[in-house]
């Protein structure tokens, strides 16, 4: 055991000592070049040690590909190119199934509905879903989507059961609620769509997961949400001051809050109330999971984590292309406009507000998200991980590669969908085969708040083309990607109120 008073009892020095000479510039530049280029090196020695085609056996065939970079491999051309080119150059050269190293992981990338299926649906069992272990930590390690078997099972269909159209019929009025408290203030102002379409899916979340709040417990929880999410796609590197760093803080006060607010609940006897929250602390499992019969507080706040970091995101980037694609096509927004006229019109008559039975009367309206859902595809792919050496389609992947099935690429081929970069809503007036349309998912992992998501969308598109235009403010047509492709600059719009009387 180290004496450490003795550090204490010096006596205060007399006087600081002098500053250390500055360093020159040159100097530092210098050093900052050495440190550098030994750090390149130390990654290519490491990639060369760590080779992922070292030491597999040569007779096998390893589908086609390039692996980019030491350590990098092709991280940044995937996170900064637009997604289409980086897919479709590759599959030029490489067909269907190659080859690449993304976030130091190798990886194979499938782009036809036949082996999407194979890795998906009939063989999953061979392909575990996996996800960066920073990402683990930051949604939380016991949340459904990074788990297999009976306790992901069991987890869905909860989580499932509190998305049901009986409970979603229930969540139309608070989410035209939401709606109208949020509208108005985009009148006559120029609106960043991302971050109003995150503030208007996050509401929705919270409500989908607690039922009904008071404005005091949710407030803390989305401005730890907040710096949780800045710190997402940072490196995972956990040092004070780092983005990453910060966000497993926030992740840390998350659990707090959220441990309080499931004591309240449990202690209030309503049976858990409502929301997802109110389903997890209801629950009992036949075969106990932890030796009790029910969910621990951690289980149920990583779920609660993930479900609203899942639902919320992912719905603000296609609300935001949907505003993009409503402005650019006349005819698709005049469309809309009528069928949605038509409803509101019998919604004035009969004095009441929107219900589950109007939204099942959009058709039109809802071709336009499935459209805009494959056109976007803001999951360009999803991560699997091969649990054995498996023979695929002629070629061998080892275990431990991750399998990523690339739904960008299925929905953006000609053979499905002619003129795969046109706009257009008409082409599911036939429904799709099932794998060549996958915007939440396929087989046992896919999507459970498809149904929540799109509930939502048609209900904010209700409001927003009877009463009002959008114009986009800049002509930069370009995408930014943090972590889902959108517009550039979140797509600034300035919104104006209708004229009645013309569809325009």
């Amino acid at each position: 055991m180290h004496h450490h008073h003795q550090y204490f009892s010096l006596p205060p020095s007399p006087s600081p000592p002098p500053p250390p000479p500055s360093l020159p510039i040159a100097m530092f530049i210098l050093i900052l070049l050495l440190l550098s280029s030994f750090l390149f090196f130390l990654l290519f020695f490491l990639q060369w040690f760590n080779n992922p085609v070292k030491g597999i056996d040569r007779s096998r065939r390893l589908p086609p590909g390039s692996m980019g970079w030491p350590y990098i491999g092709e991280t940044f051309k995937l996170y900064t190119e637009n997604p289409n080119s980086f897919f479709s150059t590759r599959r030029k050269r490489y067909g269907d199934i190659f080859k690449t190293h993304i976030l130091g992981c190798p990886c194979v990338m499938i782009s036809s509905p036949e082996a999407a299926k194979v890795v998906l649906v009939s063989h999953a069992h061979l392909f575990k879903p996996t996800y960066p272990p920073s990402k683990e930590k930051m949604i939380g390690p016991e949340a459904l989507f990074f788990h297999q078997g009976h306790y992901h099972s069991m987890l869905k269909k909860l989580v499932q059961s509190s998305f049901l159209p009986s409970v979603l019929k229930g969540s139309v009025s608070e989410i035209e609620r939401i709606v109208l408290g949020l509208i108005p203030s985009w009148e006559n102002n120029t609106i960043n769509t991302l971050q109003e379409m995150k503030r208007y899916a996050f509401d929705v979340a919270i409500h989908s997961a607690f039922g009904v709040t008071t404005e005091a417990e949710v407030k803390g929880i989305k401005h730890l949400y907040q710096c949780l999410e800045k710190g997402y796609n940072s490196m995972p590197l956990d040092f004070p001051g780092s983005s990453f760093h910060k966000s497993m803080k926030a992740r840390k006060l998350l659990t707090e809050t959220l441990r309080k607010l499931i004591q309240k609940r449990r202690e209030s006897g309503n049976g858990g109330g409502g929301g997802l929250l109110g389903v997890l602390l209801r629950a009992k499992d036949d075969i106990s999971i932890n030796n009790n019969k029910h969910l621990s507080d951690s289980q149920i706040a990583d779920n609660i984590i993930g479900v609203i970091f899942a639902a919320h995101d992912t719905t603000a980037s296609v609300l935001t292309w949907l505003l993009k694609y409503l402005h650019d096509n006349h005819d698709v927004i005049r469309a809309v406009t009528v069928e949605q006229e038509k409803i509101g019109r019998e919604i004035m008559e009969s004095k009441r507000g929107l219900t589950w039975e109007d939204t099942k009367r959009m058709p039109l309206t809802s071709r336009v998200i499935q459209e805009t859902l494959r056109s976007a595809s803001i999951l360009s792919f999803t991560f699997r991980e091969a649990v054995e050496d498996v023979e695929f389609q002629g070629y061998f992947i080892p275990k431990g590669w991750k399998v990523l099935p690339v739904f960008r690429s299925i929905h953006h081929s000609p053979d499905f969908y002619p003129q795969p970069e046109k706009f257009d809503p008409s082409r599911f007036e036939v429904a799709p085969r099932p794998t060549t349309y996958m915007p939440f998912g396929n087989g046992v992992h896919s999507c459970p708040g498809s149904e929540l998501a799109k509930l939502e969308m048609l209900i904010l598109l209700h409001h927003l083309t009877t009463t009002y235009r959008w114009k986009v403010i800049g002509a930069d047509e370009g995408i930014q990607y943090g972590p889902f492709p959108v517009p550039k600059q979140g797509l600034p719009v300035r919104v104006i109120r209708r004229k009645k009387n013309n569809n325009t």
